[in-house]
């Protein structure tokens, strides 16, 4: 279903059952005895060489494992040539640290034991094979320990266990989205060095599917953009230069450690950067914070309004606050006036919630050694140049001023 999802990239799937070593003649003999459930039953030497391979952009020659003579090279090998996802797949693939490093993205599939059992029996049955009786005998004697040993300890390396399988659709809609979002960040952050997107998990996404829902109430999307809030500007604080430090512990110890940059400075784009004010207030104390309206003017046109910033904010590391990159307009006319203000461009931050690839594009490319951070990056702009799928308009519904109430309320003041 992953990759029926995803027909319009590149993927390929890897199967861990096409890395059996292939028996000894001994073995064959008591093929009843072995235990084809165990780890040592994989040649995961092989495997590790051909994932690398393929994640180096190197075809590679899968073994085609024959079930019945139990040899890999009774048929042709599978030629597997590189692609944009590879699905690794197995029930002992995350019982080695070394393949489990290799993954971008680890998956448990919980079903429960009667299913299991029901397949295989369907499955030895028929594609194999074997007699019922046999594979009860090999279930209990083999299959259910190795499980209970070596698979089921292996559930807590998972980044998400989907129960009932192909059935749990929004699960697997998830999954699809973040690997379209992780192969589109991926290419970006190839292009620009100085672009930074914050490492997706399953919370983020989560966050990012409620604040981005036109039915969030104002509450939780405030809430939930917060959050976001404080990991962006907590990742972007990790960009700033540090000092090496050392500190005596209570035990007595000396600890080398590092010195915050003490010189640095806010400057928000009115009024939806406001939003990320306080986030930037807690993780730095008595920071500075300065403001920058650019009023909007068509589709492209853009004004500077009002300007108030810190007077020595030359000297000073810039963490420039707008939670939307859109077109870019905007914040090249903030950025243009930092520098101008005196600001090295390897001294600003940009901070944003989503980043379109279009605005990725026109700042990165006018300014190359600014730095970029963000948590998402998004499909693109509309023909209006909104953002999608984007949240609406940032600043309504984080202030609370697309409410119906709050409207009516301030007519009878304009009037």
């Amino acid at each position: 279903m992953i990759i029926q999802q995803l027909h319009d990239q590149r993927v390929v799937l890897v199967n861990q059952d096409s890395f059996y070593h292939n028996l000894t003649e001994e073995e064959l003999a008591r093929v009843h005895e072995y235990n084809f459930d165990h780890p040592d039953a994989f040649d995961t030497e092989k495997l590790l060489d051909s994932i690398e391979n393929l994640r180096h952009d190197r075809a590679v020659d899968i073994p085609n494992y024959d079930f019945k003579s139990y040899k890999s090279n009774a048929f042709p090998a599978r030629r597997v040539n590189p692609s944009d996802v590879i699905i690794l797949e197995g029930i002992l693939i995350f019982h080695d640290p070394r393949v489990r490093e290799l993954m971008n993205m680890k998956i448990f599939v919980d079903t429960d034991a009667d299913v299991r059992l029901a397949r295989r029996i369907r499955r030895d049955t028929v594609d194999k094979g074997r007699d019922i009786g046999a594979v009860l005998d090999q279930y209990s004697n083999f299959v259910k320990p190795a499980f209970d040993d070596f698979i089921l300890p292996t559930k807590k390396y998972a980044d998400i266990i989907i129960p009932r399988g192909g059935d749990n659709h929004v699960a697997i809609d998830l999954i699809v989205q973040h690997i379209r979002t992780k192969l589109g960040q991926h290419d970006l952050c190839k292009i620009y060095p100085n672009l930074y997107v914050i490492q997706s998990t399953f919370q983020i996404r989560g966050m990012h599917t409620l604040i981005r829902d036109s039915l969030t109430t104002k509450h939780d999307f405030v809430f939930y953009s917060d959050r976001l809030i404080r990991l962006v500007v907590e990742h972007g604080l990790g960009h700033l230069p540090f000092t090496e430090k050392q500190v005596i512990t209570p035990t007595g110890s000396v600890y080398t450690g590092v010195d915050f940059c003490k010189r640095l400075c806010g400057v928000s784009v009115i009024r939806s950067g406001e939003s990320m004010e306080n986030a930037l207030r807690a993780c730095c104390k008595g920071i500075k914070i300065g403001k920058i309206l650019i009023h909007r003017e068509g589709d492209n046109g853009q004004q500077l309004i009002y300007e108030k910033l810190p007077q020595d904010i030359s000297e000073r590391h810039v963490l420039l606050l707008d939670p939307i990159l859109g077109t870019g307009n905007s914040a090249v006319q903030a950025i243009s006036l930092l520098i101008k203000k005196g600001v090295p461009e390897s001294n600003i931050i940009f901070l944003n919630l989503i980043s379109a690839p279009q605005g990725v594009h026109v700042v990165c490319k006018s300014f190359p050694r600014l730095k970029i951070v963000t948590s998402e990056i998004e499909i693109g702009l509309n023909e209006d140049f909104r953002v999608v799928p984007g949240m609406g308009e940032f600043g309504d519904r984080y202030f609370g001023t697309d409410d119906d109430d709050n409207l009516q309320a301030v007519a009878p003041m304009q009037l």
